[in-house]
């Protein structure tokens, strides 16, 4: 009844266009959503200390559609973030979250305030992620091995307050109770039980009005909270291996061989029958609490085995258990969601051994419980919610500024600036050629280069320490639709191709390629080491690395507006690295670099490329430029018509996929080889013109499109719409598309033109700083990362404020360059 009532506010919420009252349409939220009729989520309960989803899946072999976790409660610093990184993992393969609540402390001392505070933290959770949550408050509570258990007053207080907070808030968390399996309930010696108890839980335990607790009380009635608190119930049915019902929740009693279940046990505590002494008179727990409720239900379930002991195999003993699991719920369609405990530990029925109940450590049993799931053909697999994955967060840290109009505004006015810089230099060259760069043809570094360099690493160093102030200002607009990654790439590429050249000649062919293979290893190592610091540094109570470990949407990345607010974790299944042995699937996600911090995720994009430098050489070395350029342009049209090709699925994939970006990297090396007959071809008489027209053009090109937009006339051969869809089509910067290409090239030349001609005023204002930043631009980059962390961490600062953005900006600056001057750590971190 209570579903066809929510059924109805929904459709009379769609056909009045949503002018039903407030208080109308909350009804349709007080049954949270579960799966759709006829199917059943399923999923482990895993231990989250040593395992976590991504391990779960790869050993099943399928995507399950629920996790289980334990959470402390109160919610502390501790068990927030336990949460947090739970329902990031459960969002990543779009998996339901069953939240299990566990008091760490007198259910008596517990408040409102509690409850508030787990309730702002669930409505976090929900708004970033819209992960759907179970919300399983203190299971268990008529049992005697939890702290919490038996004490019907208290908890049932805690467990209204906090119904009461997730009700009226937004998180559209279900709070589920969720006892144990009846059978040996008090579960211990009733003798005295009663004298521990308060005069009004004596009333409430004491069911049958003997005064005494005994098995003859209802072990499930004194812990209802009631319907107006409860969206799903629950139970707790596990297979302890006794191998007797009467004994199958007794702890004195030791376990001495595994044994398979009972044929129809399953089905028989269904039936509140199995190890009771004496029929239940109420009822089954099913019939009560789910059907005569209408309510759906949420079973904990899983089979015990002690690898110590002899016996049945392990299949035998689990697979006999939920087989029959799977059979008994043929005829129980509000059983929607089961969890199957996934852990290894010590257990009190197995005389404090440790105790195996995980249904997917071995292969060949992980394979036939997917195949029974699979079979029953009710189980449903993930997602069933939205999926939130690590590589949306690396892709989400590729922030747009617009996609209109104004971020075009400044890629057409800094063109029109930039080719009138560039036409004037030809002027002033003529006019001042004591002020040009002294370059007398011999080899050796390039200092326009180096202070270019020096300028391009500021500019990724201000924009990754994310303060306001005229630095930022600068580095995120005056270069149109240029960012310091791209002229980075590019650059680092050109500086290769000139340098490299040196070393086959000092040391021969394959000595360079060994060295070359050399630093790719030493980057490869270090970008290890820093995700290993930073990963470290997590633990220090003062420090916020969640600056630099996650990510928070702005709404301007690739999710768009929906997405703001959006926190990703950047350092997926990094605590399992912690377990003894850490799982192969958290080693795997650390070495191809799936985790880092996000300022630092084109290193790995650096480490993949330095390993083709040799290759690359080898082919331009024999007059073959043309054919890698070749090649490297198909590989860019390839991931073009293939966006989600990711050959690594690496972190930096995601926001500089390897097959586009190496196009910048390609063109740079070819343009270090060959630099002076270039500049050369460039600077002679049709050279200037050739790119003084191109220059020009490419400017006017875009003053014409966007008057167009401006004046209201169709920029005739091009669509009325074009400027408007510029940006999006020709300038966005993962995909490197054409006009970002364009922009590169136009941005290189001008700035080489500009460094040529002004040389030495420049060098002289602020060649001290650039150059030598330039020269170890990598070293550099390395240490942003910390630096970003250290102004993260200081709390109760306006960053905001321009003044003191300015100032912090600038003592980084000078102390960057004051770490490159001293050389500190030069031995270790590549430059």
């Amino acid at each position: 009844m209570r579903r066809v009532l929510a059924l109805l506010v929904v459709v009379a919420t769609l056909v009045l266009g949503g002018a039903l009252p407030a208080s109308a349409t909350t009804a349709a939220e007080d049954t949270p959503a579960g799966p759709a009729s006829g199917e059943r989520w399923f999923g482990p309960d895993l231990d989250w200390g040593d395992d976590a989803p991504d391990g779960y899946a790869g050993r099943l072999g399928a995507v399950p559609s629920m996790y289980g976790v334990e959470i402390d409660y109160p919610i502390g610093r501790t068990a927030e973030r336990e949460l947090l990184r739970s329902t990031r993992a459960a969002a990543a393969q779009g998996a339901v979250l069953v939240v299990s609540l566990e008091p760490d402390q007198e259910l008596s001392t517990l408040t409102t305030a509690d409850a508030r505070k787990a309730n702002r933290l669930l409505e976090q959770v929900h708004a970033q992620y819209g992960t759907k949550v179970l919300l399983r408050y203190a299971p268990q509570m008529n049992g005697t091995w939890v702290s919490w258990g038996q004490q019907p007053t208290d908890y049932v207080r805690t467990f209204r307050a906090l119904a009461t907070q997730v009700h009226d808030g937004s998180s559209d968390a279900a709070m589920v109770w969720a006892p144990s399996y009846g059978a040996g309930y008090p579960f211990g010696e009733s003798a005295g039980r009663l004298r521990d108890l308060s005069a009004t839980d004596v009333q409430a335990v004491d069911t049958n009005g003997d005064g005494e607790l005994t098995a003859a009380d209802d072990p499930y009635e004194p812990y209802w909270p009631g319907a107006a608190s409860v969206d799903w119930v629950g139970l707790s049915m596990f297979s302890f291996g006794k191998g007797k019902a009467t004994q199958a929740a007794g702890r004195d009693v030791p376990l001495t061989r595994n044994d398979a279940p009972e044929a129809g046990e399953v089905q028989a505590r269904f039936d509140e029958t199995w190890g009771y002494q004496q029929p239940v008179a109420a009822g089954t727990f099913y019939d009560r609490f789910a059907k005569d409720r209408d309510l759906p239900m949420l079973l904990d379930t899983g089979a015990l085995f002690d690898h110590s002991l002899r016996g049945d195999a392990e299949l035998t003993v689990k697979q006999g258990w939920w087989r029959q699991v799977i059979a008994a719920l043929d005829d129980k369609p509000l059983v929607e969601g089961v969890t199957f405990l996934e852990t290894n530990r010590r257990e009190p029925e197995a005389g404090n051994r440790v105790a195996d109940w995980r249904d997917t450590a071995v292969p060949g049993i992980a394979g036939s419980f997917r195949t029974d799931l699979e079979r029953a053909g009710d189980f449903v697999s993930g997602p069933v919610t939205e999926r939130v994955t690590p590589q949306d967060g690396a892709a989400a840290t590729n922030q747009q500024y617009d996609t209109g109009g104004d971020q075009m505004a400044w890629i057409v006015w800094l063109a029109v600036g930039l080719a009138a810089v560039f036409l004037l230099s030809g002027l002033f060259g003529r006019l001042v050629p004591s002020w040009r760069y002294p370059d007398d043809g011999k080899p050796g570094r390039d200092l326009r280069l180096d202070l270019f360099r020096g300028f391009i690493i500021l500019a990724v160093v201000i924009t990754h320490i994310e303060i306001g102030g005229p630095y930022s200002y600068i580095t995120l607009h005056a270069v149109g639709a240029i960012t310091g990654a791209e002229m980075f790439v590019f650059l680092s590429g050109m500086v290769l191709g000139m340098t490299y050249p040196f070393a086959i000649k000092k040391f021969g062919e394959w000595a360079a390629a060994v060295g070359a293979w050399k630093r790719a290893r030493k980057q490869y190592l270090v970008t290890l080491a820093v995700i290993l610091v930073v990963f470290a540094l997590s633990f220090v109570p003062f420090l916020n690395t969640d600056a630099i470990t996650t990510f928070t949407d702005r709404g301007t990345g690739t999710g768009g507006v929906g997405a703001e607010g959006r926190v990703y974790d950047l350092y997926p299944n990094a605590m399992q690295l912690l377990a003894y042995p850490p799982p192969w699937f958290a080693i795997r996600q650390f070495l191809l670099l799936e985790m880092g911090p996000w300022p630092f995720n084109i290193m790995g994009l650096f480490v993949v490329l330095s390993l083709f430098i040799p290759l690359f050489m080898w082919v331009i070395r024999r007059g073959f430029w043309w054919a890698l350029l070749i090649v490297s342009w198909a590989l860019y049209v390839y991931q073009a018509l293939n966006p989600e090709f990711r050959p690594l699925n690496s972190q930096f994939e995601a926001v500089f996929p390897l097959l586009t970006w190496q196009v910048v990297f390609t063109h740079g090396l070819v343009l270090g080889v060959y630099r002076r007959q270039i500049v050369g071809a460039l600077t002679g008489r049709l050279g200037k013109v050739l790119v003084g027209v191109g220059m020009v053009g490419y400017a006017l090109f875009l003053v014409y499109v966007w008057a167009g937009n401006q004046f209201g006339f169709t920029p005739a051969p091009f669509p009325a719409t074009m400027y408007d869809q510029l940006y999006n089509t020709a300038y966005q910067r993962v995909d490197l598309q054409w006009g970002r290409l364009v922009d590169i090239a136009f941005f290189a030349v001008v700035s080489y033109a500009i460094l040529t001609v002004f040389w030495k005023p420049i060098a002289a204002a602020i060649g001290w700083l650039w150059i030598p930043l330039g020269q170890a631009s990598l070293y550099v980059f390395v240490w942003q990362v910390f630096f970003a962390l250290a102004i993260a961490s200081i709390p109760g600062v306006d960053w905001f404020n321009g003044w003191i953005g300015f100032a912090a900006h600038t003592a980084l600056i000078l102390l960057g360059w004051y770490m490159v001057r001293k050389k500190v750590l030069f031995s270790v971190i590549p430059r």
